[in-house]
């Protein structure tokens, strides 16, 4: 009867010690599964450390396309997401991690519905000081202070709606900028038919109370004799061979030449010389 008591109780030790193995080896499992990085993290570190793109490599393989302005890597798994500028406008392409397909982008993500790819960026485009100085001070319409410093020449169609919109806020800009200059320059559009007769008739007469007759649609008088067709054709030709093709357009005294009517906020910023994209 010892014998069996004897044989029953290391039957009941030797399975308490498989039991407590058994337990340690779990506990180092399960250490060792929350030690190992998850899936998605691992993905990410090796996309970081595996593959890399410098922007002079970049810029070898858009060659043709544009200047790279900056890599990085993009939201979405085995791309490179690469800032292209091409003239005065930036957007965004992606590259492959074996670098041999290039996508334009915009990407969308499907669950949210939105575009993971920056929208594109029109940068002002910067005059020389060359270019600054073929603009003639005469046949232009002066604003402001006639002896100010600070020149700002403003390409306007008196028949554009946007350029009456921006007259508003430039004379609420000469108020505020004594120092300020602003010369009108009436460059009338194909797209406005009577708007060449118009300028004609306003720099003619030197006057703003004409042009902001022409803004408020109100009757101009015909061209007679003292209002040449040479002084608006000499506008245009400046205009057109500093890249002018629409109104309103500002050149401000640091050569930026944005396009577009901007509010009384906006101007005083540009004039400050802040960058300002051109939406």
């Amino acid at each position: 009867m010892k014998r069996y008591l004897s044989v029953v109780i290391i039957l009941v030790l030797l399975a308490a010690g498989a039991t407590d193995a058994i337990a340690v080896s779990l506990v180092k499992k399960n250490r060792q599964k929350s030690a190992a990085p998850s899936p998605d993290k691992a993905v990410i570190h090796n996309c970081a450390s595996c593959h890399s793109l410098t922007t002079e490599e970049a810029g070898t393989i858009f060659k043709g396309l544009g200047e790279v302005k900056a890599v990085k890597m993009s939201p979405v798994k085995g791309l490179f997401e690469v800032t292209v500028q091409q003239g005065n406008r930036q957007a965004v392409a992606y590259l492959d991690f074996g670098k041999k397909l290039l996508v334009p982008g915009p990407i969308f993500d499907t669950s949210t519905k939105t575009s993971l790819t920056p929208p594109p960026v029109e940068l002002p485009k910067i005059l020389s000081k060359e270019e600054l100085e073929k603009i003639p001070l005469t046949n232009s319409i002066v604003m402001g202070n006639p002896n100010g410093k600070k020149r700002l020449f403003v390409f306007t169609d008196p028949d554009c709606s946007f350029c009456g919109r921006l007259h508003g806020e430039l004379k609420k800009l000469v108020a505020l900028e004594p120092d300020l200059a602003i010369y009108i320059k009436l460059f009338p559009l194909k797209m406005h038919p009577d708007a060449y007769d118009k300028a004609r008739v306003i720099l003619g007469s030197r006057s703003l109370e004409m042009l902001e007759k022409a803004f408020a649609k109100e009757a101009l008088p015909a061209p007679g004799v003292k209002d040449p067709k040479e002084p608006v054709d000499e506008t245009l030709k400046v205009g057109e061979s500093l890249g002018i093709d629409g109104t309103p357009a500002m050149i401000f005294p640091d050569g930026r030449l944005i396009s577009g009517a901007r509010d009384l906020v906006a101007l005083r910023g540009l004039l400050a010389g802040k960058m300002n994209r051109m939406d």
